[in-house]
Formats: structure tokens, C-alpha cells, sequence
């Protein structure tokens, strides 16, 4: 997984902001970006990201 592309989207600690600015976020890093937080892991630490938790399916009602 080192070089593989992370989608924060199907992860289950991104979210999206209220801030305009920063309007994606990753809930384990802490953090809000421009970009993906993937993208932002990516480019501090030289590899994939390493916290991606694909998100449970909820139950239909």
C-alpha cells in the first residue's frame, strides 16, 4: 500500500468542512486541506496514507 492511491472519499475519517478555505478534512490526522488529505499525506511524508479505514456500509432500514 505504500504507493497506492488512497480515495479519502470511501474513507471513513474524511469529511467535508464548513470552512471554505479548507473544505476537505481527515478526522485521525486532524486536519483540513484545499486538496485531499491524501493528497497532503502524500506530499509531507513521501507515501500513501497508512490510516485509510474504508467505511462500514450502513444497514438498509
Amino acid at each position: 500500500m505504500i504507493n497506492e492511491k488512497i480515495n479519502c472519499y470511501k474513507c471513513q475519517y474524511y469529511y467535508i468542512t464548513w470552512d471554505a478555505a479548507f473544505p476537505k478534512g481527515c478526522k485521525f490526522y486532524g486536519f483540513k486541506s484545499m486538496n485531499l488529505p491524501s493528497i497532503l499525506v502524500k506530499q509531507s511524508s513521501g507515501l500513501s496514507c497508512i490510516k485509510f479505514t474504508p467505511k462500514q456500509n450502513r444497514a438498509p432500514n
